[in-house]
Formats: C-alpha cells, structure tokens, sequence
C-alpha cells in the first residue's frame, strides 16, 4: 500500500537555456552535462547558480550513446560510436576549458602524456580504453571512483589511479631508462587515491568478470558490490580479495547452451525468482573471474553473490509485453555522521531498481532484505534514488516517494535503537507519494543534490489530423478518467480548476498505447525543455508534513495516517542527521573542484552547519515528541514505543503527563503508552525528583488507572515529595477495597513515619510477624533502598523506614538486607555502603555479614565474609584490651552484637566449637565483654573448618604473644598450619597445664605418634631439669598412660630415658605387657 499526502517537495524551477536540442543528460560536482541529439558536443552548466549559466563547452571524439559522471575524480566517461565502431573514453580536467584553454590531450589507457604536453601545464585529457567487446553500459563508483563497463558478456572493472608531476616526472626518468617491454608496466604503476587537487588520473584494468548466460543492460558499481541488469534480471555480487589462493570454478556448461541454441525458435518465459544472500548463488547464471595479473599485489580475487531478482513479462496499462523491461538500476551508497573523513567504506549500501509498473529497493550490505516496494499509479520512464526522496517521472509528471533507507543506517549506526532508550520507525514502514509536478513529455531525469533536472520533448501532433477513430477516443478518454483519478487521490479535484481541467483535455496529454522501439528525433522541428527543479529542503518539507499532520490530530488524534505521516517526518529529519557531516564533505569537494571564488570562509561555513543542526536536532525532539503522543494512547501493541521516544524529545515527566492529560470525553481514562512510560520512570532508579504537585498527580494517576500499582509507584525515589497525609488517604482506600497486604502495610507505615505518627507507625509494624514483613520488602525492595537499580557500582542510599529499623528494629533490618542479597535484590556492596550510611559499619554491618554467613552458599562470597569478619574481631581484641576497666557510655558501635559466639556456633557451620584445651588458655573476667566476644567469635572461626588461616596471617602479626589469650590464638594458627612440634613446644613453655588436653585432643590418628616422638622426649627433659614441677610429672604420667597403651613393649623400652628411674617407668612398663599378652 502506498500512502497518498498532499505535501509539495519542490520549490523552484528554471529552464537552462540550451541551443540543441538535447539528447542526453547527466549530472554531478555542481554541474549540468547536455549532448546535443546526434552531436558530438558536450555543454556543462552550473546548477548551483541562478539560471544556469554554461561553464564550459567540449567536442568529444565520437557521437555520444552514453554519459557518466564519476564525482571521485570529476571525470566524464562516454561510450561513442563513430564509423560504425564503439568507443569507451573518459574525459578529464574538463573544467579547465571554461578558462579558454582550447588544449586537449588524447592519449591510451595507461600512457600518461610527457614531453611538452606535461610541461605546458593541466589540460584536458581524453582517455581511449580499450576493450576485447563492444561497451554496452557503463557506471562510475561513487565511493572510489572506479568504473565498470558492461559488454555483451562479460563485465570489466577498472580501478582509478592518481598520478602528481612528482609521481610523473619519476615515472618518465625510469621509462627512458628502461626498455620498451618495461614501458607500458612502469607507466600503470598503481598509486594512492587521494585529494581532488591531483592533475593526472589513469584507470587500470582489476577484474573481468565473464557472463554468458545473461546480457547487461545496465550496470551499477559501489565500492566492492557490482550489479549488472538485463531485461527482466538483477544480479549483485560483491568481490572480494583474499590473500589465500582460492580456484574460481569455471562454469561453461555447454549442453544446456546447446540446448537453448535448439530450442531458438521459441519463446521460453522464466518463472519469477527472488533469492537473497547466501541463496542467490543458486540461480542459473554463473559467474567466472578472469585473472587481470594483478592477484599478485592486490590478492586473490574472490566473489559472491548477494541478490537475484528475475520477473515474468507481465501486461501493464499503456506497455506491451516487450516493453516491461527493467531500468533505473542503481546501488546507492550511504554514509552516516559518525564515520571518519578516511573512511570509505560507506555505513549502507542500497540496490534500486523499477519496472514500468513498481520499483524495489533492497538493503545488500550487512544482510539483504527488500525494503520498499513502489506500485506506480502509471507507467514510469525513469527513477532516481537519493537520500531522501524516490524522483520517478511518467511521460507527463514527476512524483516523489519517501525512502527508508534513513531507517537502516540509524540501526547501523546506533545500537540503543529499538530498545526503551531510542527508537525509529521501522525499515518495513509503508512509502508514501507526496505531491506530483505537472510536465509535458517528459523523457529523462537526473539528480544534484536538492537539483532535479528534466529532459522533456512534446511531440508535435500531424497538421491536419483525420477523423479519430473509437478505439482513439476511448482510449482518450480512459487517459483522462486516469489522470483525474491521480489529482483526486492527493487531494486536487480538477473540477474546481477550470485550468486544470482544460489542461487534461489537451491532446498533447495523451500517450500511445502501442510503443515501437526507439527511434531518432526527427529535425523538423520539435519542442523540448531542459528544466531545473529545486526541492525544498528537507527542514522545510518536514515542517509541511507536521502542518499536514495536524488536520488528522484535529479530527482523530489514534488516525494510523497520522502516525505513519509523523514517521515519515521523523525519518526526514533522522536522515539529515546522519548525513549532516558526509553532505558538507560533499559540498565542500565538489565546490573544490570548481574554478569559482567562494566568497564565504569556512568559519561562516562551520558557523552556519553547527546552526543547521541545531534545527535538525530541535525539529527531531518535537518529533519525537509528536510520535510520543501518538503512541501513548495507541494500542497494546505498540504503546511501548511512547518510552523511546518520550526519552528522545527531552521533555520532563511534568511536561509529558501534562500532554496526556484525559480528553473530556474519557476524563478518567490514560493511554497504556503514557502509563508505560510513567511505570518505566518510576520504577527504574533516576535522580529526577519531582515537585510535590507533580508527584501527587502522579499517585492520582495511578489510583485511578492502575491502583494495584501504587505500592511501587510511592516507593519511588521519584515520589519522595509526595503529600503523605493525601496519599495515606488513597492507601488506606485501596486496603478498603483490595484487602491488607504486607507491601501496602509498610508503605501506609512508612507515610506514618513521615507524619511523625509514631504510635500508628508502630501499630501498622506490629501487624505481621517479621518474617512476613521480609517477604514484604524482597517484594518490594524500594522500601528500604533507593538508588541501587540492580548494579553493582550504582551508589545506593537508605529510606527513611530503613533508619528508624536500624534504631528500633535492627534485626529485622539485617534478616531483610539478607533475603535482598539472597534474592537478587541488592548486591554486597550495595548492602555494605547501606549500612555505612546508617552509620553502622562496626555493628550491623557485621551483624549482616555473621547474617549472611549462616545463609549463602556461594563459596567464594563465603571466603571474603570470613575474612571480613576475621579482620574486625582481630580489630576488636586489639582495641578493646585497653577498656578493660573503664566504664565508657555505649555509642553505637558498642552495642551488643545480634549474635553471640554460642549463637553462631550453634547456627553457623562456619563457626567451631572451641578446643577444650582453649578454656584454660581463655581468662575468666579479666577483659571487657566486648573484647571476651570478639575473642571467642575469632577463636570459633579458627577452630571451624571454613577459615583460610594463610589469609589472615598478615593480620595476625598485629596480635603479641604476651597475652594468653593472643598466645592462644597464634597456636590455633600454629595447629591449623600443621606445626605440631612448635606449637608443643611453646605450649609447654608458656602453659604446660594445657599440654595434656591439648595432646588429648590434637594428636590423634595419624598425629598419635607424636605422643612418644615429640612429646614424651619433652616433657622427660623438662622434668630431668625441674624435677619438683608437679604440672610437668603429672603431665608425663599422663603421657606415660597413653604411650603405654598405643606402643609394644619393645617400643615402650626402647623409649625410656637410659637415666631414667625404673621404679618410675616399671607400672607403666607392665600395663603395656599385660595389654599386649591379653591382644
């Protein structure tokens, strides 16, 4: 479906003055090129000034059939025919003939001119390329400036080169120097495509490409892609060069040649076919690469193919079947505003072409896919794309379509498209005819810029014609019955214009039905007219479309036309912005290759694009704008796009709901798109708050849109200026009517708080158990935390509610950061600089991380709490030591902590029971119980099974020996490590009273031998030295007791000291004898 809007995209036009009647015309780098019909002369105009004026004048060397502009090197290149043979040639330097400089230089591919000719200074140059085939069609690559020229069957590339006079002057001194073989290679040496103020350009041939199986008619060239058309056929292929060597598959099949050769006295229709992408190298038209000799410095050549398109011969009003023929083939490059100068590769790569009856444009860079499809109301001669508009002409109009190419390199360029930050109208979006432009006989069209020219040429009816036949009338009037339908579908009844209407009946408005093949312009005189028409720009055609949009927002503001016009604007202003900085690279080339003066410097010229810009962009937030509005009462299938765009026009929370405010039909009803987005603004963490006025409309709002949604929407950051009295009130009805709930319980308690009401506050609280009232805030995690949004470096800050928990109910604060953590909702840090911010880090910041202990089961997180913990309990013991006897008052970090060392040894896995040969190391009341529960929890954490005791060696050191209670735990560590023997050592030195219990519980299993290796040599020393310490004897009878029970006799004996006593050792002796004979 194509979309009709009475909006007018031309502004101007003139006539170019020309003294021959033309024959062919194209355009580019700010001029005109008209070929006199059957001439051999070429006229170039400048259509950047007022009436045209000719810049210069050239003979070629043949009549021309074909002409091109390559804007990369501002050349002409012609295909000629003269004595019955064809020529392809390029024209450079052509400027150079408006200063008079009658000069012209003709020279062969390759053979760059010396001698006098380089030393006289630039002239213009006419090239001769030769070719093995008659030149069929010919295309310039508007990227690289390269050329492709179709023959009858096979498709040559040639690569532009750049030549300077230093670069000549070198090449001349190695061509003299060098033999004849030598001579042609050095003269083609490849060089750097670079700056336009070079003055010597040369072509060299790349790539062949052989096709025998179809016929170009047209052919297209855009950076690595080339396309080919035949009559009812389109082929694109894309070639590569890889540095791997790669076998190109010949494909010469003979039989099926030969058997199309029987079978040529009969038609054969080909079935329509479309293949896209990797599919398209299944089509019956094989490819083959001819190698040029170049492979060597430029790679293997590889290609591929990426679209086939072939269409069955169909009848069309006013063509015959021979006559539905393709044409218009283009690939059209785009460039966006955010790549480099250097850059050539352009962001988009578009492939049109068009039947007499539709057009089609498909994207073939990074995916292929059809993006429009254009039905024409009547038969169309020409078309040209461009960054905007589709300008196609009929015998009698010119008409312009939008585009959608804009659509493609926005998602190209910005990844946030198609997401709730940014949007765009989709790539699938019907096209739209705007209005039509009346010509007489139009024949051929070309493209500058905003510049569209027109060929056109009336053909003179017979002096004296007869009697017209039926059939003519009514075809005649079948033509007029057409046409008026045309001007009644874009808004213009012809029977209101009595020019109009006598402009239909003329008969110079009638076309044939029967078209025979082309033939030459008679010279007895026929009209023509060359004509320039100026398009608006596309600001301006924007701010038609809004005024356009405006008559459907009068009468429905949900018309889907009004949608789709406001995204046909938006696409408009979106394509100018991505072209803003390639376009001014453009101008500013083209007016570089000009011989004229500019008057304007480029500061102006900077001054005057950064102000184009800003219209854009401000053009582009009132669009969106716009298209928020559409969409915010749309349906549920596209409300959601009103986010997007909401965010892209820049307008607050305020502004916008005052757009969607109700209609005073609906006084209480609020589109889904404007209720999205509001539940989007509010739910998600941002640092714009609103205004008590705002923020109470907004709870108004929801209590009559969506009231399930208010719980959420009050605990909102955004809200916190909302009046708690007036939204207590709506709470309280909506308990009324939905019931109590945990989340809505602690919301109304939390506008009690802000109300000072501590009673009512602490009613409402005391309703649910605290376990319920954690199921409440994993619900609804805004209760307690703002700002946190589910990152992990988002700064998060506490809620009121979460500082009066901290003083009064501390547990509950700690049980519902942990379900946060457990669930999702709040990350470590996040928790940590909660607490830090209630001022709690030394109290329930631990109090959460013992918490959390007891609860995660992720291992990792679990080592770096314990290290945590273990760092602020060595942080307690030494810091407390010294507040032994001092009655300071209890500040906040002396609270008693949630959990004693009972509790989580009884609760935590993490935490030990303590060694019993601790309790005689521990001090019974001799420290403060804050530094007697630091030590126990630290000392629990040593005896656990979970505590990497490497880890907090460093720690460690802070703590002396002196102590006996810091002497315990550097023997916890000790044990921990394995160090047996030092830590029996030193435990006999500081404490032998604990020796045995210590043995007892610590030399066991594999560590048993150490009773009679380590410990019985010990203490029998000791004793041989202090024999009146009662501890030590009764230390080694003790130890005498386990030796005997665990060795032989002959073991036991090879153990005792050689100066024991015998009386000592002998019971012990005996008891090992006796349970050896009874074993």
């Amino acid at each position: 479906m194509v979309h009709v809007y009475n909006c007018h995209p031309f502004s101007s036009q003139q006539i170019v003055q020309v003294e021959q009647e033309p024959g062919l015309i194209c355009c580019g780098g700010g001029a005109l090129f008209v070929v006199a019909t059957g001439g051999c002369k070429v006229d170039a105009f400048s259509v950047e000034k007022e009436g045209c004026p000719l810049i210069c004048r050239f003979a070629t060397m043949g009549t021309v059939k074909s002409i091109q502009h390559s804007k990369m090197g501002d050349y002409l290149v012609t295909i000629e025919e003269k004595n019955s043979a064809t020529y392809l040639r390029t024209y450079t330097n052509w400027r150079y003939q408006a200063e008079g400089k009658a000069r012209v230089g003709v020279r062969l591919l390759g053979h760059l001119l010396r001698g006098a000719s380089v030393r006289g200074g630039v002239q213009m140059e006419i090239i001769e390329i030769p070719l093995s085939e008659r030149p069929v069609a010919v295309a310039c690559c508007s990227v690289t400036g390269d050329l492709v020229v179709g023959c009858e069957s096979t498709l040559v590339l040639f690569a532009l080169r750049r030549q300077n006079q230093l670069s000549l002057n070198q090449s001349q001194q190695m061509l003299q120097s060098s033999g004849t073989n030598s001579q042609q290679s050095s003269s083609q040496s490849p060089g750097q495509i670079v700056g336009s103020n070079q003055n010597f350009l040369d072509f060299e041939r790349s790539v062949i490409l052989h096709l025998p199986k179809i016929k170009p008619k047209q052919v297209a060239l855009c950076g690595r892609y080339v396309a080919v058309q035949a009559e009812l056929e389109v082929l694109v292929l894309k070639l590569d060069t890889s540095s791997e060597p790669k076998t190109l598959e010949e494909s010469s099949d003979t039989n099926k040649t030969d058997h199309l050769e029987d079978q040529a006295d009969f038609q054969v229709l080909p079935r329509h076919q479309e293949l896209l992408g990797d599919r398209a190298k299944d089509c019956d038209i094989p490819v083959s690469v001819e190698k040029t000799g170049l492979e060597d410095s430029t790679g293997q050549c590889t290609l591929s193919y990426v679209l086939f398109r072939r269409f069955t011969p169909d009848f069309f009003q006013g063509c015959s079947v021979e006559e539905t023929q393709l044409h218009s083939l283009q690939l059209y490059p785009l460039f966006t505003s955010n790549q480099s100068e250097s850059l050539e590769e352009p962001s988009c790569i578009f492939c049109f072409f068009s039947l007499p009856s539709a057009g089609y444009l498909y994207s073939v860079k990074g995916g292929v896919e059809l993006l429009s499809a254009y039905q024409y109301p009547e038969k169309v001669l020409k078309a040209v794309l461009t960054d905007h508009l589709l300008h196609v002409i009929t015998k009698s109009a010119l008409q312009c379509f939008t585009v959608r190419c804009a659509a493609l390199a926005a998602r190209n360029e910005d990844p946030y498209i198609d997401t709730t930050m940014k949007a765009c109208p989709p790539c699938s979006l019907e096209v739209c005819a705007l209005r039509m432009q009346l010509f007489i006989g139009l024949r051929s069209v070309c493209v500058y810029g905003r510049h569209v020219i027109l060929l056109s040429t009336a053909d003179a009816e017979a002096p004296e014609e007869p009697e017209r036949t039926p059939q003519r009338r009514g075809l005649e009037l079948k033509e007029h019955t057409l046409l008026t339908g045309i001007f009644l579908a874009v808004g213009i009844d012809p029977a209101t214009t009595p020019a109009l209407e006598s402009l239909l009946s003329r008969p110079f408005l009638s076309r044939k039905w029967t078209i025979s093949s082309p033939k030459e312009t008679s010279t007895a005189g026929h009209g023509w007219n060359l004509y320039v028409v100026d398009t608006v720009s596309p600001l301006t055609l924007y701010q038609e479309m809004v005024e356009y949009s405006e008559r459907y927002a009068e009468t429905n503001p949900q018309a889907q036309s009004l949608r789709h016009l406001l995204s046909e604007a938006h696409l408009l202003i979106r394509c100018s912005l991505l072209q803003t900085s390639e376009q001014q690279r453009s101008v500013e080339g083209d007016s570089a290759l000009s011989l004229q003066t500019d008057t304007d410097g480029p500061a102006e010229k900077q001054t005057a694009g950064q102000t184009d810009r800003q219209e854009l962009e401000e053009a582009l937030r009132q669009n969106c704008a716009q298209l928020g509005d559409c969409f915010s009462r749309a349906s549920q299938k596209d409300c959601h796009l009103a986010l997007p765009y909401y965010r892209m026009s820049g307008l607050s929370v305020t502004e916008i709901t005052a757009r969607n405010r109700p209609l005073p039909s609906s006084p209480h009803s609020y589109g889904p798109g404007f209720l999205f987005y509001l539940k989007h603004f509010l739910f998600e963490e941002t640092e714009q708050i609103l205004s008590q006025e705002a923020a109470d409309e907004v709870i108004d709002i929801f209590s009559k849109s969506e009231p399930s949604q208010l719980v959420s929407v009050c605990a909102s950051p955004s809200l916190m200026n909302i009046s708690p009295a007036q939204t207590l009130q709506i709470l309280q009805h909506l308990e009324d009517k939905a019931g109590v709930s945990v989340p809505l319980t602690t919301t109304m308690a939390t506008m009690m708080l802000r109300l000072d009401d501590m009673p009512q506050y602490t009613h409402l609280m005391e309703r649910h158990a605290e376990m319920l009232l954690v199921y409440g805030f994993i619900e609804e995690p805004r209760l307690l935390l703002h700002g946190g949004g589910g990152g992990q470096h988002v700064q998060t800050r506490p809620t009121a509610l979460t500082r009066q928990l901290a003083k009064s109910q501390p547990g509950l604060l700690v049980a519902a950061m942990v379900a946060l953590h457990e669930n999702n909702k709040v990350q470590l840090e996040q928790a940590d600089h909660i607490f830090k911010a209630l001022g709690c880090e030394n109290c329930l910041q631990v109090d959460f991380w013992e918490a959390m202990l007891m609860a995660s089961s992720q291992e990792t997180l679990i080592q770096e709490l314990l290290f945590r913990v273990a760092s602020v309990y060595i942080d307690r013991v030494t810091n407390t030591t010294s507040d032994t006897h001092t009655n300071k008052p209890h500040t906040p970090s002396r609270r008693r902590p949630l959990k004693s060392a009972d509790d989580l040894i009884n609760s935590c896995s993490h935490y030990g029971a303590l060694y019993p040969w601790l309790t005689v190391l521990n001090p019974a009341h001799t420290t403060s119980s804050h530094h007697q529960e630091a030590l126990y929890k630290l000392q629990s954490l040593l005896c656990g099974p979970s505590l990497s005791v490497g880890s907090i060696m460093p720690l460690m050191e802070r703590l002396s020996e002196e102590t006996l209670w810091g002497f315990s735990l550097h023997l916890l560590c000790a044990t921990r490590a394995g160090q047996y023997d030092i830590s029996i050592e030193k435990l006999l030195d500081r404490c032998p009273q604990a020796i045995i219990a210590y043995a007892n519980h610590q030399l066991q299993d594999k560590h048993m031998v150490l009773w009679w290796q380590k410990l019985l040599p010990e203490l029998c020393n000791r004793t041989r030295a202090a024999a009146d310490n009662s501890i030590l004897l009764a230390a080694l009878k003790e130890t005498l007791v386990v030796v005997a029970m665990e060795t032989s006799p002959t073991e036991f004996l090879e153990l005792m000291p050689e100066d024991g006593t015998a009386s000592y050792f002998l019971p012990h002796l005996l008891t090992c004898s006796q349970r050896h004979l009874r074993a």
